[in-house]
C-alpha cells in the first residue's frame, strides 16, 4: 500500500514538472507580434451609431444587416443604395465612410483637392431602424391590450393584460395625476408614451442579440427631441401666472427692476429644465452600456498577463456582467420613471393658477 502511494506521488510530482516544463517553454516560441487591444476605440465604437446592424461574426466572416444609404450631395445629386455597397473602406459613386478625423463613421465625399464634405444624409442607420422596430413593437403591445378592453371592460384581466393594466394604472394615478393636476387627463397619453417608449428601448438596448443591443436612449439626439417635446408642451400649455412668475415673480422690486436678476434666471430656468431631462436620460443610458463593455474587455485585456490572471480576471468580469445588467433592468426602468416623473412635474408647474382661484384636484 505504501509502495503504491509513493508510485502515485512520483507520478504526480512528474505530471507537475512536466507542466511547469511546457509552461516554461512555450514563451521561447517565435509568435506573430499580436495587435494590442484599444479598449476605449472598442468601447466607443460599440456604442457609435452605423450603417449596418452587425449581429455576430463567424471566423474573420461578419455576419450584418446592409441598411439603406439616402444622401443627398449638391455636386453629384442623389446616391440611394445599400451599405453593403462600402466593402473594406471602398468608395461607391464617390462616397465613402470616413475612418478618421471629425467625421468618423459618417459618410463623406472628397472634392477636388481632398477635403472631406459632408452630404446632407438622411440614411436609415442601426438607431432609426431599432428606434422603428421598438416604436412599432411598442404600438403592437398597446393595441393588444386596448383590444383585449375592447371586447370586454367588466371582466378583471390577467396574464400580460392584467400587468399591463396594473403598470399604466399605477404611473398614471401615482405619478401623472398628482404631479399635473386636475387637468392631467389631457397629458396622459403623452407622457405614459413617452414612459413606455424609454423603457422598452432600454430593455431592447441590453439584449445582446438581434434586434437588441442598440443604444437608443444613450442617444443624445433621441434623448434631445424628447425633451424638446416637454419643452413645448410645458411653455404651450403654460397658463398666464406662469409666465408672470418668470417676468414679474413675487420678489422684492429691486430683484426686477432695474436689473431684471430674477426674471433672468427664471428664464434660464425655463431652458435648464429639459436639458437636465435629456442629459440625465442620456448619461446614465450610455454610461450603463460604457461599463458592461468595459468589464467584458477584462477578459481580453488580461490574456497576455498569463493563464491564472486570465481566468480570474474572466470570472470576475462574468460575475460583474451578470450584477451591472440586473442592476441595467432596475436603470431601465428608473431612467424611464424619473423623465416622466420630471416632465408632470414641470407641466404641472406651467398650469398654476392664482392663489385666490386654485381648486382641488377631481
Amino acid at each position: 500500500m505504501n509502495s503504491l502511494r509513493k508510485i502515485l506521488s512520483l507520478i504526480a510530482i512528474f505530471v507537475l514538472l512536466s507542466g511547469t516544463v511546457v509552461f516554461a517553454s512555450e514563451p521561447v516560441q517565435v509568435e506573430k507580434p499580436k495587435e494590442k487591444l484599444d479598449v476605449k476605440e472598442l468601447i466607443l465604437e460599440h456604442l457609435a451609431d452605423s450603417y449596418s446592424w452587425h449581429i455576430t461574426k463567424i471566423g474573420d466572416t461578419d455576419i450584418a444587416i446592409p441598411l439603406p444609404v439616402i444622401v443627398y450631395s449638391k455636386t453629384s445629386g442623389m446616391h440611394v443604395f445599400l451599405s453593403s455597397a462600402f466593402k473594406e473602406g471602398a468608395s461607391h459613386e464617390g462616397l465613402i465612410i470616413a475612418s478618421e478625423g471629425k467625421y468618423k463613421g459618417k459618410i463623406v465625399e472628397k472634392d477636388t483637392h481632398g477635403n472631406e464634405n459632408r452630404p446632407f444624409d438622411i440614411s436609415m442607420t442601426k438607431v432609426v431602424c431599432a428606434l422603428l422596430f421598438n416604436s412599432a413593437l411598442l404600438i403592437f403591445i398597446i393595441l393588444t391590450v386596448a383590444r383585449s378592453y375592447k371586447k370586454d371592460t367588466f371582466e378583471s384581466k390577467k396574464g400580460f393584460v392584467g400587468f399591463m393594466e396594473m403598470f399604466i394604472m399605477n404611473i398614471n394615478d401615482e405619478v401623472i395625476k398628482p404631479c399635473v393636476g386636475k387637468d392631467y387627463k389631457k397629458f396622459s397619453p403623452y407622457l405614459l408614451t413617452v414612459f413606455f417608449f424609454i423603457f422598452l428601448t432600454n430593455l431592447m438596448g441590453l439584449l445582446p442579440v438581434f434586434p437588441g443591443g442598440a443604444n437608443i436612449t444613450g442617444n443624445i439626439a433621441i434623448t434631445f427631441v424628447l425633451a424638446i417635446f416637454t419643452f413645448v408642451i410645458v411653455n404651450v400649455v403654460g397658463t398666464k401666472e406662469y409666465w408672470k412668475e418668470i417676468f414679474w415673480p413675487d420678489v422684492p422690486v429691486w430683484l426686477k427692476v432695474p436689473i431684471p436678476l430674477m426674471p433672468a434666471i427664471e428664464l434660464v430656468g425655463v431652458f435648464t429644465k429639459p436639458f437636465a431631462l435629456m442629459i440625465r436620460l442620456f448619461a446614465n443610458m450610455l454610461a450603463g452600456h460604457s461599463i458592461v463593455l468595459g468589464l467584458t474587455c477584462l477578459v481580453f485585456v488580461t490574456v497576455s498577463l498569463g493563464p491564472a490572471m486570465n481566468t480570474s480576471m474572466t470570472v470576475v468580469s462574468v460575475v460583474f456582467n451578470v450584477f451591472i445588467n440586473l442592476v441595467e433592468v432596475l436603470v431601465a426602468f428608473i431612467q424611464a420613471y424619473v423623465f416622466v416623473l420630471l416632465s408632470s412635474v414641470f407641466i404641472g408647474l406651467a398650469r398654476v393658477e392664482p392663489h385666490h382661484a386654485k381648486e382641488a384636484i377631481k
